[in-house]
C-alpha cells in the first residue's frame, strides 16, 4: 500500500463529473489498483475513489499547470469504462510503501454474524423468489454482508447490522455507489437490515431509495415459534 500526502486537486470524468479544490489529502494506493482520495474527516470514507482494474500513469504537468504550481500528475483510467480520475499533485508532504501481506478479511462476532449467518439461509425473508450470490461479498472498500438476485435478476446489496443507525446506512450507500459502477452488477438496490432500525436512519434509507428490513432474532433462531403463541 502506498500513502501520500499531498495538497492536491482532483478531477473525476465518466458516468458522473465530480471536481475536487485544492486542499491537502491523503491519497492511498492499494494493490488491488484501487485509488481513493482522504479529507481529515469522514470517517471511512474517502471523497472520491477508482475501483479496480484501472490503472496508474504519472506524467509532466503542462506548462501552463507547471506555472500553477503543479508538480506531477496522477491518471487513473478504469480500465472497463470511461471512468477516469486525474489528481494534480502540488506539494508532497509524505510519500511511503508499506506491504501488508495478505488479509484474513473482516471477522464477525456476536449477534451481528449471526443475523448474517439467518439471513443468509432464509434469505427469503428479502421477499419471494430472491436468492443467494454469497455472504461476505469483496470489494475494494470492504465486504458487503450479503449479495443477492431478486425475482427479475436484479442485483441486492445487503447490509446487517444489530442496531440500524444513520452510519449504517451512509455505509451501505458507499457500498452501492461502488458496486453500481461494475456493468456485471448493476443496477443495484440496497436494502438496510437490522434488529432495530432507528427513525432517522430509515428516512435516510427511503430517501436514497434503500429498502429496509427488521429482522427478528429469535425468530430466526427457532426460539420464538408465532404459531405456538395464544397473543
Amino acid at each position: 500500500m502506498r500513502l501520500v500526502v499531498a495538497s492536491c486537486s482532483a478531477r473525476y470524468s465518466g458516468r458522473l463529473n465530480a471536481h475536487l479544490p485544492l486542499a491537502t489529502r491523503l491519497v492511498v494506493v492499494k494493490a488491488d489498483g484501487s485509488v481513493l482520495l482522504h479529507s481529515d474527516g469522514g470517517s471511512y470514507k474517502p471523497l472520491n475513489w477508482m475501483s479496480p482494474p484501472c490503472t496508474l500513469a504519472v506524467s509532466e504537468p503542462s506548462e501552463e499547470a507547471l506555472a500553477a504550481g503543479v508538480t506531477a500528475v496522477w491518471t487513473v483510467q478504469h480500465q472497463k469504462s470511461d471512468d477516469r480520475l486525474e489528481i494534480d499533485l502540488y506539494e508532497v508532504l509524505h510519500d511511503s510503501a508499506h506491504e501488508l501481506g495478505v488479509d484474513p478479511g473482516l471477522v464477525k462476532d456476536g449477534v451481528e454474524a449471526h443475523l448474517q449467518e439467518l439471513l443468509a439461509a432464509q434469505i427469503l425473508l428479502l421477499g419471494t423468489g430472491h436468492t443467494l450470490v454469497r455472504r461476505e461479498y469483496p470489494t475494494a472498500i470492504g465486504p458487503v454482508d450479503i449479495l443477492a438476485k431478486d425475482p427479475a435478476g436484479g442485483t441486492v446489496a445487503v447490509e446487517i447490522k444489530r442496531r440500524g443507525d444513520i452510519d449504517g446506512v451512509e455505509q451501505l450507500t458507499r457500498y452501492l455507489e461502488l458496486l453500481n459502477r461494475d456493468p456485471h452488477l448493476a443496477p443495484v438496490r440496497g436494502v438496510f437490515a437490522a434488529q432495530e432500525i432507528k427513525p432517522q436512519a430509515r428516512v435516510l434509507a427511503t430517501d436514497r431509495g434503500i429498502g429496509c428490513l427488521v429482522l427478528d432474532y429469535d425468530t430466526m433462531r427457532g426460539v420464538d415459534d408465532s404459531s405456538t403463541r395464544l397473543f
